[in-house]
């Protein structure tokens, strides 16, 4: 009967009336003409139990009076600190590798990516001062040229 009573008047006035009455949260406008009607019902309905908002309360401190009580939040988790270093798995991808960077004269790229399959973003990526062995196992790499003028990567002792 309403939205019927409603269906010609404009927005605007249907924004008005609803911003006008007490404890209602400023609008700017609507979804559509039925959502209009229903909260503008939805707000005459609870007028008695509503609290006062004065003209010049923000839109803010009228959502926080006329909010619903709130359930309790999940605490928070505390921040991590430093990682510590690890020690790598026995066997692992990770562990393999560092056993080839270990060795003398160090390893090139082209055969780390040969030994486990990887291609070169992915070995670049392990081999980086933000890859897994600088911030999971605290290991630094050093680049170096080999004789063969080839970047070659060894664990900085």
């Amino acid at each position: 009967m309403i939205l019927y009573l409603a269906a010609a008047w404009p927005t605007a006035r249907l924004i008005e009336i609803r911003n006008s009455l007490p404890g209602a949260i400023a609008e700017t406008k609507f979804k559509d003409r039925k959502t209009a009607v229903a909260r503008i019902w939805k707000a005459i309905q609870s007028l008695d139990d509503a609290p006062v908002v004065t003209p010049k309360a923000t839109p803010k401190a009228a959502r926080e009076a006329h909010a619903a009580p709130t359930k309790a939040s999940r605490a928070k988790k505390a921040p991590k600190g430093a990682t510590k270093a690890t020690a790598t798995r026995e066997g692992s991808k990770t562990s393999r590798v560092i056993e080839m960077l270990k060795r003398e004269g160090g390893v090139t790229l082209k055969e780390i990516m040969a030994e486990m399959g990887w291609q070169s973003h992915t070995t670049r990526a392990l081999m980086s001062a933000g890859g897994s062995l600088m911030k999971k196992h605290g290991l630094t790499v050093v680049s170096t040229k080999n004789e063969n003028g080839e970047r070659a990567y060894l664990i900085k002792a």
